[in-house]
Order: structure tokens, then C-alpha cells, then sequence
């Protein structure tokens, strides 16, 4: 069996609403071995991006337990998740969140140089040209198209080389043709650094190239499938 990346035990989320406390997740329990691909499904409201973010750290379970790597993520404070992400998770959003004022290149390197790396814009440049950006690196976020911003996005997940690679509906805001492109970007950068995937999506033909398709509904597990396409 393969080395667990991810654990959740028992997980739950509640957080404030208008009309008083919401149960998001309630008692999730999984697990997520190392260089496997992970769909999350579900109709919205079903707790999918909420069970992601736990995964990496963005929002603390109110119960339960969440491991990461054999690190216990709800004992760390705010800048012990940030540190850990940095050198272990990439996370890639359906909203780009690019740097407005930093071109292609910059917004690859900040993270690595954060994280001290002594090469960062020679990867930097390295991983934007894995993603079809060899002649993009100078120009800014304004300038580019919305799929040439998400491949700025991957570039920046994947050049930390992390264990982890998180995604929520990365190809949300794209059309079908370049969203398509930016799955098998995503998939084959995943495969070319042997990390452990967990993907958000609606599209039973993204979730279906996953090792296992983990369902959801009100905040529970509400089944799993393995290679099987399933309506989310």
C-alpha cells in the first residue's frame, strides 16, 4: 500500500452563517496514499471546496483530525501552515490570483524565492516553458488570455516541486477546449513530478481520470468510486 500523504480523521467544519453556526463537514474520514489522483464531487453546497481547503491547511477543522504528510495540520498556528504549504502543497484556484503588477516570470519565482531558492528564476523559467510559456515570462497578467494566466498559475503549483498539488475547478472560469488543455497540463506536470493530486470539479470526464472519485453530499462522504465516471 502506498505511503499516506493525506489522513483525515472525523474531520468536521462549522462555520458562522446569518441565521446562526453551519455544519459544513461533518466526520470525514480518508485517506490519500503518495503519487495517487484524488476527484472530489458533488452538487454545490456539498462541501467539496470546504473539504479541500482543510486538506491544505486554509481552514481549520473545528473537530477531527488533519494530517498532512505525518504533520498534524490543526496543531500548527497561522505561520506553521504557511511555511508548510510553501515547501510542500501547490494550490491552484478556479480565479488565477496572479500578481497584477508582476510579469509571468516574477509571479513563478516569488514563491521559490520566499522559500530561498538559490535558482528560482532559472525554474521559474523552466516550468513556464513546460506549460507553453517560453515566449510569454515578460509580459504581465493584463496581457495575457485567461488560459495563459491559468498555465501561469500551474507553473507556479508545480515549481515548488510539492508532494502535494491541490486544485478547486481550475478550469472553471476557461472554455472547454482550453480548460481540456489546462486538465492535461495539470495531469502531466502531476505525473513529471510524481505528486499527489486532489482535484475539485463538476466534469465527470476530469473526475474519471483520477485514480478514485471520492462523492460528497451535506457535508459527508456519500460514496467512492475507483476509475468510474460519475455525475456530479
Amino acid at each position: 500500500m502506498a505511503e499516506t500523504v493525506l489522513a483525515l480523521d472525523a474531520a468536521r467544519l462549522v462555520l458562522a452563517g446569518n441565521a446562526g453556526p453551519v455544519e459544513v463537514l461533518k466526520d470525514v474520514s480518508l485517506s490519500v496514499g503518495r503519487g495517487e489522483s484524488l476527484a472530489l464531487v458533488g452538487p454545490s453546497g456539498s462541501g467539496k471546496s470546504s473539504l479541500l481547503m482543510l486538506m491544505g491547511g486554509l481552514e481549520r477543522a473545528t473537530g477531527g483530525r488533519v494530517e498532512a504528510l505525518g504533520h498534524d495540520l490543526t496543531a500548527m498556528d497561522e505561520d506553521a501552515l504557511a511555511r508548510f504549504r510553501r515547501g510542500n502543497m501547490g494550490i491552484v484556484f478556479q480565479s488565477f490570483h496572479l500578481i497584477p503588477t508582476m510579469t509571468a516570470l516574477e509571479n513563478v519565482a516569488l514563491p521559490l524565492e520566499l522559500a530561498g531558492v538559490d535558482d528560482a528564476f532559472d525554474r521559474a523559467a523552466a516550468e513556464l516553458a513546460a506549460v507553453g510559456l517560453a515566449g510569454r515570462m515578460g509580459h504581465y497578467p493584463a496581457q495575457m488570455s485567461g488560459g495563459e494566466q491559468q498555465r501561469v498559475a500551474l507553473a507556479r503549483a508545480v515549481a515548488p516541486r510539492p508532494a502535494i498539488l491541490l486544485a478547486d475547478e481550475p478550469t472553471g472560469n476557461l472554455d472547454a477546449a482550453t480548460g481540456a488543455t489546462i486538465m492535461d497540463l495539470l495531469f502531466s506536470l502531476r505525473d513529471r513530478h510524481g505528486a499527489t493530486l486532489v482535484l475539485v470539479t463538476h466534469a465527470p470526464e476530469l473526475a474519471a481520470r483520477c485514480d478514485r472519485v471520492l462523492r460528497l453530499a451535506d457535508g459527508a462522504v456519500a460514496g467512492e468510486d475507483r476509475r468510474a465516471a460519475v455525475s456530479a
